[in-house]
């Protein structure tokens, strides 16, 4: 059984419960693990087998260095555990993150993907590249029919491009050949989905990058888009996440500049 969705202080989280153990797709930041081992605690009793970061940031991965002492094994893309052994910058808020503790970094990494058979479910990981960060992963869990995408989809609003972690407006999601109508599609950020929210998603971000590809071919600069509002039809319906129309605009021309 999956449980997942919801809207916390951090990414959401994905738990796959069942006669193999407990399996987890991101554990949030480190103070919250106590709460984050209750609610599994009212799921299941099984040990806690498997963690899997949908990529690098802290809200996903911040509960590691705690899964692990409980036995965890950290599951990630190669990217993933590259970019927590090392200090890292954030150019969107000017935020230095420095190296995770060896503790705290993955222990099993895949470069494309990777499958677990498990709680009578087949669950893959999927490298989604380069879309969030460049170390993404989708988590497919087939016969639950469930997709935890992580920040590759953030349900609602305006994402989050990590351009200095090499994420682009580009970054192409597999998640709607894998769905269906009766999918359910847990998001990194916002309420648990579905198909057609998705596409409702990708949609938008298409009609953003020729808006500001468009702008770009006219020769403004990056305050020029972004003063010139390309996302002003759409605010109405996707602007009540923590991105800014601005902020986002901004970032889809920083991607699209590093093409």
């Amino acid at each position: 059984m999956i449980y997942g969705g919801g809207a916390g202080q951090g990414g959401n989280i994905g738990v796959s419960v069942g006669s193999s153990g407990v399996f987890v797709v991101d554990d949030q930041f480190a103070p919250l693990t106590g709460k984050i081992l209750a609610a599994i605690r009212d799921l299941s009793d099984a040990p806690i087998r498997f963690v899997i970061n949908t990529h690098w940031h802290s809200d996903h991965t911040g509960g590691n260095e705690n899964m692990g002492a409980q036995g965890a094994l950290i599951v990630a893309h190669e990217n993933v555990r590259a970019r927590m052994s090392a200090d890292q910058f954030m150019e969107a808020f000017g935020r230095r993150v420095p190296a995770s503790p060896p503790a705290a970094l993955p222990v099993v990494t895949f470069p494309q993907s990777l499958t677990f058979h498990w709680n009578d479910d087949t669950i893959t990981a999927i490298h989604a590249a380069n879309a969030h960060t460049d170390g993404d992963a989708i988590v497919h869990f087939a016969e639950a029919n469930v997709i935890h995408m992580g920040d590759t989809y953030f349900a609602g609003f305006y994402p989050f491009i990590d351009t200095g972690s090499e994420g682009s407006i580009d970054g192409a999601s597999m998640a709607l050949a894998l769905a269906d109508e009766d999918t359910r599609i847990i998001p990194g950020h916002g309420q648990v989905s579905n198909r057609d929210e998705l596409r409702a998603h990708q949609e938008m971000l298409m009609a953003v990058r020729q808006g500001v590809h468009a702008l770009m071919d006219d020769g403004l600069t990056r305050e020029e888009v972004v003063a010139a509002k390309p996302t002003a039809d759409l605010d109405a319906t996707w602007r009540d996440g923590f991105m800014t129309p601005d902020i986002f605009v901004g970032l889809v021309y920083d991607s699209l500049q590093s093409e």
